[in-house]
């Protein structure tokens, strides 16, 4: 070997180990997305050059740590310097047409894409809907699918608080734009999306007053411009009721899921009913009913049953037809982790997976799951 092939081989090596660090956002390797620049090593010091997808990209420190500590790792190097640049219009243009996979702008979840896409969907509020659809999420996640959800209750939306996407100063997450490209925060595995990530800084606590063709709109934007990547499972946490967004994604996405939340007593289960009747006149399939609220069990023996009982079987036997049965997926008993993982931002499926709340939970994930996967693939895990 040369002296000068000699004193290339620690570049190729630095070039590779920085090269495999991934972006924490597009989770894809710097080399992979075209972001190397200039790297050479000289007497020990590797001299590293990386252009970021955005001026004041949020993950910059984070990519300028795991880089230099990349180079710092190859035999050879003893000491790293790393210059952080920004891509050129052009080279963004790239990459996101990159990200897109070749793939036409519009809504990818098509019925004949190979990403599930579920709606969980309530006849009122105050069910505990979103609680059950962040948890649902991450406890899908931690069994090894890809999964993104959609917070498309506009006027309430909450899911950026349940998933922990929320500061102790009351900041929410924010996005990554790459150009028109909308790169979601990921929480728990779980990639999300929230009108709540776009309210100014500072108007996190205030209404979004808007009517029907806004929020179809945002709905639309949310399913068209955000890049999820390739998901198993898209989970939609819709407001509640019959409304605009409801009849939106019955018009965007006709072929998805249905899962109907409510709690035990009558008057959460006659309004449920509606929502599921709704979802069906728009082509949706009603997959399953989760109760929640039901009764919890006592430390001293005995059970609370402070809703009553039999709502949540009731909405699936009012909403199954002979061809379209509809199943009772679980019963979730009241619990104060449940309540306390959503003020905190931890949900209980990952802060207290014993509690009899998440076991039901987990139970129902796994009920959700079928054998499609992506590209035809197995997903890595059984059902039953």
């Amino acid at each position: 070997m040369t002296s000068e092939q000699a004193a290339g081989a620690p570049t190729e090596a630095v070039r590779r180990a920085v090269g495999g660090v991934l972006d924490p956002e597009l989770r894809r390797s710097l080399a992979e997305l075209g972001m190397l620049r200039d790297i050479r090593v000289e007497e020990g010091i590797a001299r590293v050059g990386i252009a970021l997808t955005i001026v004041g990209c949020p993950a910059s420190d984070r990519i300028e740590r795991e880089v230099r500590e990349a180079a710092l790792a190859v035999d050879g190097v003893s000491a790293a310097e790393v210059s952080l640049g920004v891509m050129t219009p052009p080279e963004r243009a790239a990459l996101t047409e990159q990200l897109r996979a070749g793939r036409p702008r519009g809504i990818p979840f098509t019925a004949d894409s190979l990403t599930r896409v579920i709606a969980v969907t309530s006849g009122k509020g105050g069910v505990g809907k979103s609680t059950l659809t962040a948890n649902l999420a991450v406890a899908l996640a931690a069994r090894g699918l890809s999964v993104g959800l959609v917070d498309a209750d506009v006027h309430g939306f909450s899911i950026p608080g349940l998933l922990g996407l929320v500061d102790a100063a009351g900041r929410t997450a924010r996005p990554t734009r790459i150009d028109d490209l909308i790169v979601p925060p990921v929480a728990y595995g779980v990639k999300v999306i929230s009108i709540g990530m776009f309210l100014r800084e500072g108007d996190e606590g205030q209404a979004v007053a808007w009517r029907g063709p806004m929020l179809h709109r945002t709905v639309s934007q949310f399913l068209t411009d955000v890049h999820f990547g390739d998901l198993d499972v898209l989970l939609l946490d819709m407001p509640p009721g019959t409304g605009d967004v409801a009849i939106s994604v019955g018009q965007l996405l006709p072929h998805a899921e249905v899962v109907v939340v409510t709690t035990p007593q009558p008057a959460a289960a006659d309004v449920a009913i509606r929502s599921g009747l709704v979802a069906r006149q728009t082509g949706q399939r009603v997959v399953g009913v989760i109760e929640n609220m039901a009764a919890m069990s006592l430390p001293g023996g005995g059970s609370l049953d402070l809703f009553g009982s039999g709502g949540g079987a009731a909405v699936a036997e009012a909403l199954s037809t002979e061809s379209e049965p509809v199943a009772l997926l679980a019963s979730v008993p009241l619990s104060p982790a449940l309540r306390t993982g959503g003020d905190e931002g931890a949900p209980v499926v990952v802060a207290d997976p014993a509690d009899p709340a998440s076991v039901t939970i987990l139970d129902a994930a796994a009920s959700l799951v079928s054998p499609r996967g992506l590209a035809g693939r197995s997903l890595p895990f059984t059902t039953g």
